[in-house]
């Protein structure tokens, strides 16, 4: 007899989960001085998910009701053959979106064949418009290039286009409405998001660095006023967006630490290893990687531990302090 599954996820909280964020390589072409050291050790590739244990993956949620995956890395688009995968999830039924998060340095390149494929969105990390500020940001990133790689993207026809900014305070909070004009120009989106405490960095100090959604908000209304859309809604990301009256352009902000969101969460994570991360900021998790290598592998063994892990999210982070991090893995190990 057939086994049955629930169709959809619902953690002990009765938060229906139906987005899952699902990291492709832990390695990058950037070194961004809050997600990774500049000298940093990577997983060795033999314990990276191959391509076909990714798909076994995305399969195994979205037949267990999620809706949406966002490929993230590290860099997602240099892993090799990536884009088989794209094509084998963006076939999935059931599945709603296929979207990406890039830090645009191979969009001028895959944009074309990423949309054709099934991506429905892209997201762009991009921190600055000054080249000097920004190669410095990102240790080893060129401007001109990731910047074609969004115009890439728009010209494309994604649904949505959007921009990803961490605002440092003494590092780039002077162009925050330099990066508001640079979206508006194009009619995307742009998220600030507030740094997290992930990964014991020595490049500079969060505490002094911090700056809080609130404070951005500040210096945009003093130039554009910003009209609330309210709370996030379906499977939508953790942004509260703000619309402009003249411009279709959304302005967003992630606030972990200022405006905290746990009771909305409807994600979970899995590593390039394969850990299944119940929490950005807590060490709950799955090693699905020991499911899909285990003798007698099959997607409803696969699926049993997804179902049975919803039991260990958390209700929430703690991100109480903002300088000593909590959690020592650094972003690119979490998946964005």
């Amino acid at each position: 007899m057939q086994e049955s599954f629930p169709d959809t996820l619902i953690d002990r909280f009765q938060r229906r989960v139906d987005y899952v964020r699902l990291s492709v390589t832990d390695r990058c072409d950037f070194r961004c001085v809050y997600c990774m050291a500049e000298e940093m050790t990577f997983v060795p590739k033999r314990d990276v998910l191959s391509l076909e244990e990714l798909q076994q993956v995305g399969q195994a949620f979205s037949e267990l009701g999620v809706r949406k995956i966002r490929l993230t890395g590290g860099e997602p688009l240099i892993r090799n053959n990536i884009m088989s995968l794209v094509t084998e999830l963006g076939q999935l039924p059931g599945l709603d979106e296929l979207v990406i998060t890039t830090n645009g340095s191979q969009l001028q390149r895959l944009a074309p064949e990423l949309r054709e494929q099934g991506v429905k969105r892209v997201n762009v990390s991009l921190d600055s418009l000054n080249p000097r500020k920004f190669r410095h940001l990102t240790r080893h990133g060129n401007l001109d290039q990731v910047i074609a790689g969004v115009d890439a993207a728009v010209a494309a026809g994604f649904e949505r286009v959007k921009i990803n900014a961490v605002i440092l305070k003494g590092r780039n909070d002077d162009e925050v409405v330099d990066l508001v004009e640079f979206v508006r120009s194009r009619a995307i989106d742009l998220a600030f998001i507030e740094e997290m405490p992930l990964g014991n960095i020595v490049e500079h100090d969060r505490e002094l660095s911090f700056c809080s959604s609130q404070e951005l908000r500040d210096m945009i209304s003093a130039r554009y006023p910003l009209q609330a859309e309210g709370e996030p809604q379906g499977h939508a990301g953790p942004a509260r967006y703000f619309s402009m009256r003249d411009s279709p352009s959304r302005i967003g902000f992630i606030s972990p630490h200022s405006e905290n969101f746990c009771h909305q969460c409807n994600r979970v994570r899995v590593t390039a290893e394969g850990r299944l991360l119940l929490c950005l900021g807590a060490e709950h998790s799955v090693d699905l990687r020991a499911v899909l290598r285990g003798p007698g592998y099959s997607l409803a063994r696969l699926k049993h531990s997804i179902v049975a892990a919803m039991d260990i999210k958390p209700e929430r982070h703690y991100f109480d302090n903002r300088g000593e991090p909590e959690i020592v893995r650094f972003m690119n190990m979490t998946g964005g």
